[in-house]
């Protein structure tokens, strides 16, 4: 199974998108968008950033779990990833965001 992006509308009624690996792991999460048009347009760069390992950020967090940010070209931050206990995890990651993004079909539900 392929990975594919979700599309969806928050509680506080912003859109956001994640991506899912093909076995359903979330991997990579998006911001809240006050509008439609701006998480598709998120999703859009997250399919052209995703192969260049240059758009990674990988970070540790103040309880030394690792986890990565996805930039766009203008350093702007398009996705976060989940926690990862190991940087070898995250590093497993975002291999699977480079793996499953530019491919992968927009599921959306919204409608």
């Amino acid at each position: 199974m392929a990975g594919k992006f979700e599309l969806y509308k928050d509680g506080a009624g912003e859109f956001r998108f994640r991506l899912k690996a093909g076995n359903g792991e979330n991997i990579l999460a998006s911001e809240g968008y006050e509008n439609k048009s701006g998480a598709e347009n998120g999703i859009a760069s997250v399919k052209k950033n995703a192969p260049e390992d240059g758009n990674y950020e990988r970070k540790t967090s103040s309880n030394d779990k690792h986890f990565f940010n996805l930039k766009a070209a203008n350093h702007q931050v398009i996705g976060t990833s989940q926690m990862y206990a190991s940087a070898d995890g995250m590093e497993n990651g975002i291999a699977s965001v480079k793996a499953n993004a530019p491919d992968a079909e927009i599921d959306d539900q919204t409608a």
